[in-house]
């Protein structure tokens, strides 16, 4: 029984520690945002370094300094299997064509457009950074993926991609109407921290 309380206050000193972690990049997002003419309302951090099965999507409001609404999102396969868990607890990174890995760094959302996935929409993808600078090139898009679910799926890991960052249909849909209606770019910002 003490263990089992040991291991649960170790897990929530983790939580506890990651929500920091967070904030703090919500608030080098915010900086980020104004300085380049983005969104000041909110955006969106990706923490890579949360196991795929759990949340971490993270839709951050900059006028409330908190989460407004968090994710399920997929990362890329690599040379695993294509909708496989393998790297659910340590996904790799490449900017490099054909990869069919995810890329770390600040991204701007632009254009709406068709997608072959999940609700066929999808968003492309700017890379702002030297670590995701052939994001466009690559056709690193946000969509939605009928392979992701709505809820965690702990300890199992969310199916993995070619490299886009991908959420649920039903996530997708709630999300879309935020992101088509805003009037500048929105961040995205992927990070493994």
């Amino acid at each position: 029984m003490i263990v089992g309380c040991t291991n649960e206050l170790s897990s929530n000193k983790i939580e506890a520690k990651k929500t920091i972690n967070l904030s703090i990049k919500a608030e080098d997002a915010k900086l980020f945002s104004q300085n380049e003419n983005l969104n000041t309302d909110f955006c969106i951090l990706i923490d890579m370094s949360i196991h795929s099965g759990k949340k971490r999507f993270f839709v951050w409001s900059f006028q409330e300094n908190k989460i407004q609404k968090s994710f399920l999102v997929s990362h890329g396969c690599g040379g695993n299997l294509w909708t496989s868990d393998q790297s659910k607890t340590s996904p790799k990174f490449s900017n490099e064509e054909n990869s069919h890995l995810s890329s770390l760094g600040k991204y701007k959302i632009g254009d709406r457009g068709w997608s072959n996935f999940g609700v066929s929409i999808n968003y492309r993808l700017h890379g702002l950074d030297e670590s995701n600078s052939n994001a466009y090139k690559r056709d690193i898009v946000f969509h939605s993926w009928e392979y992701v679910k709505d809820e965690p799926v702990y300890p199992n890991g969310t199916a993995e991609g070619w490299g886009c960052p991908a959420i649920s249909n039903n996530a997708f849909l709630e999300l879309d109407p935020i992101l088509r209606n805003s009037e500048k770019p929105v961040l995205m910002w992927v990070f493994n921290e």
